[in-house]
């Protein structure tokens, strides 16, 4: 079937990166599992050849190459699929599935996330060009019904800074790693996909949080300082911060000081924890 370019379709069919990346979301070394039962199986990952009881939530099935993998791991699979020709023949692919499969036809964006269990996984392979709002969705406007862990194949640059750490933080890498641990898995080259899309991707791997790590810092105050700190990235962030909270240099430089942040720190510098440390300093001065 030809791909929809405008709704980001590359499909990825190497079973064995499948495989791996299914892996990431049980936590194990997934493996393509031996076809003769004589072959030893490593007892560490023995897990990984056996299904497990539980939910998982796929984005974009496609083709159904991922789907495939995680059938052969999950209890259950809610596979959404926008592309409603995709949708439509995504069931035949896989007849003897129909209590565990299970596909619906509708925008990542707008599924009720209510119709899922109270633990669930993600693992997807994302279209590049709502990944950043599918993060979002899972992590900050989830509630009650975040996954206990999502795993995306997504551009690799996306990926990178998703799992930044200080001197290389964004305000995407600190939007994600208030609500999960972030790591990253293994680049999977454009030349893997069909069609090949332009750059390679990689797959992140996010552990989430029971609760985010705001504590009774207010999510909205602290991402508005956090926006306010990147609005001009290059800049150091005592500039930033005196023009966006329209204050002088010395307050600004006073508050970073109390925190123990340098006053040529740039915004990248920042660790979550520093920016949660810098919220309240400014808070106790009634500035944020």
């Amino acid at each position: 079937m030809k791909n929809k370019k405008t709704l980001g379709q590359h499909w990825l069919k190497n079973r064995e990166i499948l495989m791996r990346i299914v892996g990431d979301a049980k936590g194990c070394l997934t493996e393509v599992a031996p076809e003769k039962s004589t072959k030893s199986i490593d007892k560490k990952n023995e897990v990984c050849y056996n299904k497990t009881s539980g939910t998982v939530l796929e984005i974009g099935p496609g083709l159904g190459f991922l789907t495939s993998a995680l059938l052969k791991n999950y209890e259950k699979v809610v596979a959404v699929e926008l592309d409603e020709d995709l949708a439509a023949k995504l069931p035949g692919l896989f007849p003897g599935h129909e209590k565990d499969l299970e596909v619906v036809n509708e925008d990542i964006l707008q599924f009720n996330l209510e119709r899922l269990p109270d633990v669930y996984d993600v693992v997807a392979n994302v279209p590049y060009y709502i990944t950043s709002k599918i993060i979002k969705r899972f992590l900050a406007e989830a509630g009650g019904k975040k996954p206990r862990k999502m795993v995306l194949l997504v551009q690799k640059e996306v990926a990178e800074r998703l799992a930044a750490g200080p001197g290389d933080l964004s305000i995407l890498g600190v939007s994600a790693q208030i609500y999960a641990s972030v790591s990253l898995g293994e680049v999977v080259r454009a030349t893997e996909f069909t069609p090949p899309p332009k750059v390679d991707s990689q797959v992140v791997v996010f552990d989430v949080y029971s609760r985010d790590q705001l504590g009774d810092i207010p999510e909205k105050g602290f991402f508005r300082l956090v926006k306010i700190g990147f609005s001009s990235p290059r800049k150091k962030l005592v500039s930033n911060l005196a023009a966006g909270l329209k204050i002088s240099k010395t307050a600004a430089a006073s508050a970073l000081a109390e925190v123990r942040i340098p006053e040529n720190a740039r915004p990248s510098d920042l660790g979550v924890d520093k920016w949660k440390e810098l919220w309240y300093n400014l808070s106790m001065r009634g500035l944020v």
